[in-house]
């Protein structure tokens, strides 16, 4: 509180930091446009290609297709998103892999969007009954066309949830991309916070603009949750 009435005594201060967040808002804006917003989708639609994948593999009745799936989503699941950038940026180029940052960013967040999840799709294909499963049969229908038509249908529906929290919380893992060189929003913040001092007020602007993406992408899911409901039986 001292410190707040002491800046906002000094009416020269207030201008300055004014000005700053006024200067600082359209490269942060501009940052997410370009980088953190695509950055965010493109993983996601990967990650969940990947998760689904790996979804089937780990109900797969192929022993090796199920240890596959299985360590990929232990080590995943296992090890911190930053390492597993940092591997992929600066460890691979050692075995003579050099990928730029945004891709590198691209494959970290799809991998871990795969991992978690797969799970997620995992436990909504067992969640559908057996005798959806009976009835794709009875009708001549293989499996493969069962779990097309009949069975992922289903499952998507009870999955969205929980896989709308997951792209959430991949827009707020995205700043981690500012650490392998991507010019996300956050890593702008820390560009101009680097020429000027004003952390707090740098830190806190980025914050606010996660935060009214992610109320945006709350309220998106909310109507979209509600809308399936409708169609879901009670």
């Amino acid at each position: 509180m001292f410190l707040l009435n002491s800046i906002f005594q000094d009416p020269e201060r207030v201008n300055q930091l004014w000005s700053i967040a006024q200067s600082s808002l359209l490269p942060m804006v501009e940052g997410a446009i370009k980088y953190t917003i695509p950055l965010t989708i493109i993983s996601f639609v990967l990650g969940l290609i990947l998760a689904v994948l790996t979804a089937l593999a780990r109900l797969s009745t192929r022993k090796i297709l199920n240890y596959i799936a299985r360590i990929y989503v232990s080590i995943i699941r296992g090890t911190p998103l930053l390492v597993q950038l940092f591997i992929i940026f600066y460890g691979l180029p050692n075995l003579g892999f050099t990928i730029d940052p945004f891709p590198s960013a691209i494959i970290g967040f799809s991998l871990s969007v795969g991992a978690y999840a797969s799970e997620i799709i995992r436990a909504a294909i067992l969640s559908i009954p057996k005798g959806q499963w009976e009835a794709g049969y009875s009708i001549g229908m293989t499996y493969t066309k069962t779990l097309r038509r009949i069975v992922l249908p289903q499952a998507a529906r009870v999955s969205i949830p929980p896989l709308s929290n997951t792209f959430i919380s991949l827009v707020k893992d995205t700043s981690l991309a500012s650490l392998v060189l991507v010019s996300e929003m956050f890593r702008k913040a820390q560009e101009i916070a680097a020429t000027n001092y004003e952390f707090l007020l740098l830190y806190s602007e980025v914050a606010i603009l996660y935060w009214i993406i992610c109320t945006i992408l709350s309220t998106i899911q909310g109507r979209v949750e509600s809308k399936l409901d409708r169609y879901v039986a009670k």
